[in-house]
């Protein structure tokens, strides 16, 4: 919570502040990635398991390695990483911004004031959690794409949220004010 006050301006006013879901969390989007990492890391085993029991050269058993560790990754590591993403994340809803704070490897601010944000998405669960999405694609058209996934740069949001809903009409309502 330190961690977002310092962030506001004077006379700046906190309406609410928040954290993602916290622990492993399983997405739709892993439906296709957990499949891929198993054969990806089943593939890095068997091969370095045949490298290995053929007493092949090292270069061949060291070639492999890389593959058995983003293999690791894939599987159970970017849960873990995703976690602790999460933990080291705090939101924040001002009189005048959206406030996004990491300090996950170091400390990162992402801002956005409530009168430029064009569209807000909101996806609730039957729980009453859920994800608000700041922006549409077209706010972030003119950003460059990431040239390793061809994606463009993540929309900036609020994930994971108990009562989304309420901090959804709160944002609009500040919106207005604003």
């Amino acid at each position: 919570m330190n961690d977002l006050m310092r962030e506001l301006a004077p006379g700046e006013r906190l309406l609410w502040s928040g954290v993602p879901r916290q622990g492993v969390i399983v997405r739709a989007s892993d439906a296709l990635l957990i499949p891929f990492s198993l054969l990806w890391g089943g593939f890095a085993v068997f091969w370095e398991y045949g490298v290995v029991k053929s007493h092949a050269p090292l270069f061949m058993a060291l070639w492999g390695v890389p593959f058995l560790i983003v293999g690791a990754y894939m599987i159970v590591g970017r849960f873990f990483v995703d976690a602790r993403v999460r933990a080291a994340t705090m939101y924040g809803i001002t009189d005048k911004r959206v406030v996004i704070v990491s300090t996950f490897l170091r400390r990162t601010v992402r801002s956005l004031p409530l009168a430029m944000i064009p569209e807000i998405s909101l996806t609730e669960s039957s729980d009453g959690s859920g994800t608000i999405i700041l922006g549409g694609p077209s706010m972030y058209a003119s950003l460059p794409q990431n040239s390793w996934t061809s994606r463009r740069v993540q929309l900036p949001m609020l994930e994971g949220i108990p009562r989304v809903r309420n901090v959804y009409d709160m944002i609009l309502a500040a919106q207005k004010q604003a």
